[in-house]
């Protein structure tokens, strides 16, 4: 059952442990520890087995899905997309588990919680300008606001407003956008198993094998869209 049904029992079995000291775990935090986790004992499962002439199953898979984002990053960013590799690749994976975790009987998507895709937008949004500063430096950076690539200069005073509210509004749509489609995905499933349960909502369960892993890749391609034009080196006069 999604999270949106019910509290998971495994939070709740937690909550229940940490009852006497006062704490208690939100749904969306437990996902996020449970990815961490996995992820955590996935890397060192594989750190002892790496093999360069009898690579494992697992090995090769892994191998795959870093030659994928690498790829993806470099069709974006000639020449420099692989140094960006463990921010937009972490991000991407975390996305694609949590969007896929509320799949699992229960478990939950911690994407589903406004918080998660929130604290990801925010993450994304300081990188790339903390690489835009690093690549450009603190001035031209900052010109190339009020100066975008084939904008005539003139244009300056009109356009130093709208990118800046363009960038502002970043954050926003990189959250409404993950967390509009995996909540109401979850959503639609709650209302049609309540009314028909058990094999009413498997096909938009099913839909959501493949809303999960698009809107991860959604989040990637946009992350590495910024970062495109945040590190292009332009001269401002």
């Amino acid at each position: 059952m999604e999270a949106l049904a019910h509290p998971s029992p495994w939070v709740e079995l937690l909550n229940a442990l940490l009852r006497p000291s006062g704490v208690q775990v939100p749904d969306y935090l437990f996902y996020c520890a449970l990815i961490v986790l996995f992820l955590a004992g996935i890397g060192l499962f594989i750190k002892s087995r790496l093999s360069i002439d009898n690579p494992g199953k697992l090995q090769i898979v892994l191998e795959d899905i870093v030659a994928f984002i690498v790829d993806t990053l470099e069709n974006m960013m000639p020449h420099k997309g692989k140094q960006f590799l463990p921010l937009v690749g972490t991000v991407f994976i975390f996305i694609l588990l949590g969007n896929l975790m509320g799949q699992i009987p229960g478990l939950g998507s911690p994407t589903s919680n406004v918080n998660v895709p929130f604290a990801l937008a925010v993450t994304v949004w300081l990188y790339y300008h903390f690489q835009g500063l690093k690549a450009q430096g603190p001035v031209n950076y900052l010109l190339h606001f009020a100066f975008p690539p084939g904008v005539p200069k003139a244009m300056a005073p009109l356009m130093l407003p709208i990118e800046l509210i363009s960038h502002a509004s970043r954050v926003m749509s990189l959250t409404l956008r993950l967390f509009g489609n995996i909540f109401g995905e979850h959503l639609v499933v709650l209302i049609i198993g309540s009314i028909v349960p058990f094999l009413a909502p498997l096909p938009i369960q099913a839909l959501g094998l493949i809303v999960g892993p698009l809107q991860a890749f959604i989040f990637m391609t946009l992350t590495a869209i910024y970062l495109s034009a945040a590190t292009a080196v332009d001269e401002h006069h």
